[in-house]
């Protein structure tokens, strides 16, 4: 099972304690790159997905690590996963 798979499977099961840098490596496997918005932007951030034109706008979790159950939820259904 590769990486991928095991992030896949992980993030199907809901966990509590999934991470924002696992959220990332999962984004950019399916194509997506973080925009940059400068100072200005907060805790905000965006992944584009230039083959898909799919936009995906999150806050980033802190102090904690660890995103919020409706987080991966949307990110379930818009990658169309689990």
């Amino acid at each position: 099972m590769s990486q991928l798979d095991k992030l896949k499977a992980r993030i199907c099961a809901k966990p509590k304690d999934f991470t924002w840098d696992e959220l990332v490596k999962l984004l950019t496997a399916y194509g997506f790159e973080a925009l940059t918005k400068g100072k200005t932007a907060g805790s905000r951030r965006q992944f584009f997905n230039s083959t898909t034109q799919i936009a995906i706008s999150l806050h980033k979790p802190h102090p904690d690590n660890i995103l919020k159950e409706y987080q991966l939820k949307e990110i379930i259904a818009l990658l169309g996963i689990c």
